[in-house]
């Protein structure tokens, strides 16, 4: 060994043997994929390692209970689960998204995490894998078949319970609005054009609804992820398991994560598909869609102030320019486009991968993995800014929108069931000729005035 050179063991894998950094805890395997795959720094959301441990630990214990593991070794596996879950050797898993299809590159990190700190427990070295082994002792009853979907599972549930939470409290922001806004008149808008007078009420209010329902179909593609299919092994076999394996790890697992998890009716069907993550990501762009167009409505209604709609003031977060003084721009809801594009973008991936399986497994899932949880995660940030940043701080600009409900030809609506449809066409078209509003030419017509205003449901 050089003076440049670090300290080294050597480990041994199928493939033969390789150098693995002497003060590192991932073994042999995880060093091949750290070689082979330096292709992006995308990494994996810290969730799926969480989950990972999670697995391990509810396997060491059923493995524990039907007698099939020592007692050290699975009591060392679980403390060192323990300390993982708890964010320990964070520093140890730095694998990139692009990588071997599957998952057994993040599976076999995590073993070989867990087996090298149990060793240490035990008082051996690392990678004296005769005492504690990566896949004989911790991925025991385990294939990267059914825990890398199990994890993925787990991790979304956890951070959709993170985002549900926060498009709650938006919805309900919008509601506040709503009731703020609510004697607030100003015209409606159809193709960018004059449409029948409303409320400022009534459009947030309808932004809260769309919330709303984008919500509850999340909270609906997220109930089949507490299906999961550990205990099913290699393709759902379930070889190589004790006969009480299954339902034992799947209560273990589900008393580790606080989630009502329960055992996959079919685990050949959840190891094939992954339609369920691909259901989360379609209600997550869903979710993008709606929020996106309410932030496009908010630019459109903030845009001015002397020359847009200017019927709204949004919060001024920072100057919009570097050469314009006095120049506010939408800042929050121009990130939220940008994050919506971005989630609508993963979910096209995600649809992709979903379809790209072959026969009994698909492969895809470390970029499904990456993608739904970083959409998840950024959504919540995103959403949370918007509620607390820019939604809250709304506000209305009452003379702008009167002017604009005193003004629109969409008025002439309200006189179709009086004038007929081709009369109050006549009377809007004079509108636009004249210049006037239709108040001012029925007053004209009739020397009084006539009631035009919207009735109120």
């Amino acid at each position: 060994m050089t003076r440049t050179e670090k300290p080294f063991r050597i480990e041994r894998d199928p493939l033969g043997e390789t150098r693995v950094p002497a003060d590192a805890l991932y073994g042999v395997q995880t060093k091949r994929a750290l070689d082979n795959f330096r292709i992006s720094r995308l990494r994996a959301n810290p969730a799926l390692i969480t989950a990972f441990a999670e697995i391990k630990k509810a396997a060491a214990q059923a493995n524990m209970e039907n007698g099939v593991i020592e007692r050290a070794i699975g009591e060392a596996i679980v403390h060192a689960a323990d300390e993982l879950i708890s964010g320990s050797f964070d520093d140890q898993f730095n694998l990139d998204v692009f990588q071997a299809g599957a998952g057994t590159s993040y599976n076999m990190n995590v073993n070989e995490v867990l087996a090298n700190r149990a060793l240490e427990l035990l008082g051996s070295l690392r990678g004296d894998y005769s005492r504690v082994h990566p896949n004989d002792h911790v991925n025991k009853s385990q294939s990267t078949n059914d825990t890398m979907p199990t994890a993925m599972r787990i991790a979304c549930l956890r951070l959709l319970g993170q985002l549900i939470p926060v498009l709650d409290q938006l919805a309900r922001s919008m509601r506040e609005k709503a009731g703020e806004f609510r004697d607030v008149e100003k015209s409606g808008r159809t193709h960018l054009h004059d449409a029948t007078p409303m409320t400022l009420g009534d459009e947030f209010d309808g932004y809260a609804g769309n919330i709303e329902r984008a919500t509850d179909r999340l909270r609906m593609a997220g109930a089949p992820l507490l299906e999961i299919p550990l205990g099913g092994t290699a393709i759902g076999t379930g070889v190589n398991t004790h006969a009480d394996y299954a339902w034992l790890v799947v209560e273990r697992l589900a008393e580790i994560t606080e989630l009502p998890l329960v055992e996959a009716p079919n685990r050949f069907q959840s190891m094939q598909s992954l339609g369920d993550f691909v259901a989360l990501s379609g209600a997550l762009r869903g979710l993008a869609v709606e929020i996106g167009k309410i932030a496009n409505d908010l630019r459109l209604l903030n845009s001015g102030p002397r020359t847009g709609l200017a019927e709204i003031e949004l919060p001024a977060m920072q100057p919009g320019s570097s050469i314009m003084p006095g120049k506010i721009n939408p800042a929050i809801p121009e990130m939220i486009n940008m994050v919506c594009f971005h989630v609508i973008g993963h979910d096209v991936a995600v649809t992709m991968c979903g379809e790209a399986g072959q026969l009994e497994l698909n492969v895809m899932m470390p970029y499904v993995a990456y993608a739904l949880m970083e959409s998840l995660e950024i959504m919540t940030h995103a959403a949370k800014t918007f509620d607390k940043k820019c939604v809250r701080g709304i506000a209305a600009n009452r003379e702008r929108c009167r002017w604009y409900a005193e003004n629109t030809v969409g008025l002439a609506t309200l006189l179709n069931e009086e004038l007929g449809f081709m009369g109050a066409a006549e009377l809007a078209n004079r509108a636009i000729d004249s210049g006037k509003n239709i108040q001012e030419l029925l007053e004209e017509e009739t020397g009084k005035g006539r009631k035009t205003k919207a009735k109120r449901t």
